[in-house]
């Protein structure tokens, strides 16, 4: 039975930002191995699910980044997933309103899959163990749906699919900047070369929570993006997004957010990060540059 009898339904879909990305190794069955610190935006798409009475799924998609998206893209074989998981439940038609770069490191695509599946699961009032019947697929559709399902700041582990949500996670004030450059997920990490996984290597410090912004910055500082040295060399325009971040005033430090291109700067208020993006907006007009709040 769905909700309100059909009743459109909305889920926002947050960016998701890559604070750390630390990868020990590759396995031997080709995937990476990662340890990463994620943190959501309070910027990002938005879904809406008109409920169906039929199991058919359908999509359309509009935004300033919509023409980017394919028709069979992440919401709709993430809604098949869900569908084939629960037999018994109807579909219905999902409007994206696309508005984060795509094949831009912020998860766009895998924060998008994870609403369709909130929707659907909230339009058919499925319990809560439709996550874990789930989590497989999913995993096998985007490393980064499972921690987009919740969409709270997480360490994340595996291949993607070992979520551990922070127990503290003080507020970021910070900018996203994409150059415009999509950049591709299998080709950075390709360019990476990574090494076969030692177990050894995997003993990096992961702390249960941050209760304030300065341990949680020097935490970042000491520990890297391994993913960003091979970005650079695929689209080095984004050397000069870190360049221009850390130039601005307040700028705490600056890095690259997944495979990139789309980098973060950290700043002490969320004065300054306005600040800051104003002035990058005024300086580079063909980039994507937003202030937000990290949490």
């Amino acid at each position: 039975m769905s909700e309100g009898a059909g009743a459109a339904l909305q889920e926002f879909a947050p960016a998701k930002v890559n604070l750390t990305l630390e990868i020990p190794g590759r396995r031997a069955d080709g995937y990476h191995e990662i340890v990463s610190l994620i943190a959501f935006a309070d910027v990002g798409d938005t879904l809406t699910l008109h409920p169906a009475e039929t199991r058919e799924v359908t999509l359309d998609v509009q935004g300033p980044f919509g023409k980017a998206i394919d028709q069979d893209n992440l919401v709709l074989r993430a809604a098949r997933a869900f569908l084939e998981s629960e037999p018994e439940v109807p579909g219905g038609h999902f409007v994206l309103d696309k508005r984060l770069p795509v094949a831009g490191g912020i998860g766009g695509g895998s924060a998008d899959a994870a609403a369709a599946v909130r929707l659907l699961a909230r339009a058919n009032r499925c319990g809560p163990d439709w996550r874990a019947r789930l989590l497989p697929a999913l995993t096998r559709l985007g490393a980064d749906i499972p921690v987009c399902i919740e969409s709270r700041a997480a360490w994340v582990r595996g291949i993607g699919e070992k979520v551990a949500p922070l127990s503290t996670m003080p507020e970021l004030p910070a900018v996203l900047i994409n150059p415009g450059v999509p950049l591709p997920t299998g080709e950075v990490f390709a360019a990476l070369g990574a090494p076969l996984l030692d177990e050894a290597s995997n003993g990096i410090e992961t702390p249960q929570g941050f209760g304030a912004r300065a341990p949680l910055v020097s935490y970042l500082r000491e520990h890297a993006n391994d993913l960003e040295p091979p970005a650079r060399r695929l689209v080095p325009v984004i050397g000069d997004v870190l360049e221009a971040i850390a130039g601005t005033p307040g700028c705490l430090m600056g890095r690259l957010s997944g495979s990139g291109p789309t980098c973060y700067g950290l700043f002490g208020s969320r004065e300054e990060a306005t600040r800051a993006a104003r002035a990058l907006a005024a300086d580079r007009p063909g980039w994507w540059i937003v202030p937000t709040r990290l949490t």
